[in-house]
C-alpha cells in the first residue's frame, strides 16, 4: 500500500473533522451561487428546462474540486442536505431537498467504492448528484394546477404560464433526468481536465 493512500485512509478512520465542515460550508454555498444565478434564467420560460443541464455545466469545476478534498463518507450526502435546504429556501420547492440528498448519498456510495481516489469515480458521482436537481421540476408535474396558480399569484403572466406548461409537459421528467446525468457527466469531465494538477496532488488517478 502506497504512502499516499495510507495517508488517506488514515483521514478516513477520523471521521469528519473542523477543515472538512469548513470546506462543505464553502463550496455548498458557491454551490448554491451558481444554482441562483443560473436560476434567474428562469425568467425566460424556454430557460426553465435548460436548467438542470446549464447548472451541472457550469458547477462541475467548483463540484469536482470539492471532491477532490473529500476523503470522508458522509461529506458528499451533507452537501447534498445543505444545497437542498439552501434551494428550498431559495425558492424551488420542498421536493429538492430529498432529491438533492438522496443523489448526494448515491455519489457519497460511488466516491467510497473509489477508495475517494479515483477521479473517473468523482465525474460519475457528480454526474448521479446532478440528476437530484429533478426536484426543482416534480412539483410542475405532480401537482400542476397549483404550481401554475402560484405562479400566476406571485405575478407572472399568463403567458408565462402557458409558455411553461407547453415547455415542461408531463413525459419531459424523464428527458431531464437523463439530460441533468449526461450534462453530470460532461460538467465533471471539464472539471476533471480543469482540476487535473489538483487531482494528481490529491493522489486521485
Amino acid at each position: 500500500m502506497s504512502e499516499n493512500v495510507k495517508q488517506q485512509n488514515a483521514q478516513a478512520s477520523k471521521g469528519i473533522g473542523a477543515k472538512d465542515l469548513i470546506n462543505l460550508g464553502v463550496f455548498v454555498a458557491i454551490n448554491f451561487v451558481i444554482g441562483m444565478a443560473v436560476g434567474m434564467l428562469g425568467f425566460i420560460p424556454i430557460f426553465i428546462p435548460l436548467l438542470i443541464v446549464i447548472w451541472p455545466l457550469i458547477g462541475g469545476v467548483a463540484v469536482m474540486l470539492y471532491y477532490s478534498k473529500v476523503r470522508t463518507f458522509g461529506l458528499v450526502t451533507l452537501f447534498g442536505l445543505l444545497s437542498g435546504l439552501l434551494m428550498f429556501i431559495g425558492g424551488m420547492g420542498l421536493w429538492i431537498i430529498g432529491t438533492l440528498t438522496l443523489s448526494g448519498l448515491i455519489a457519497d456510495l460511488i466516491l467510497k467504492a473509489g477508495g475517494y481516489n479515483a477521479a473517473k469515480n468523482g465525474v460519475l458521482a457528480f454526474a448521479v448528484f446532478s440528476v437530484g436537481i429533478i426536484g426543482n421540476y416534480i412539483p410542475i408535474i405532480v401537482s400542476r394546477d397549483e404550481y401554475m396558480k402560484g405562479l400566476r399569484d406571485s405575478g407572472f403572466t399568463q403567458d408565462y404560464v402557458n409558455a411553461l406548461n407547453s415547455f415542461l409537459p408531463s413525459w419531459m421528467l424523464i428527458v431531464l433526468i437523463i439530460g441533468g446525468f449526461v450534462a453530470g457527466l460532461v460538467g465533471g469531465f471539464i472539471g476533471k481536465k480543469v482540476l487535473a494538477k489538483n487531482f494528481k496532488r490529491a493522489g486521485l488517478a
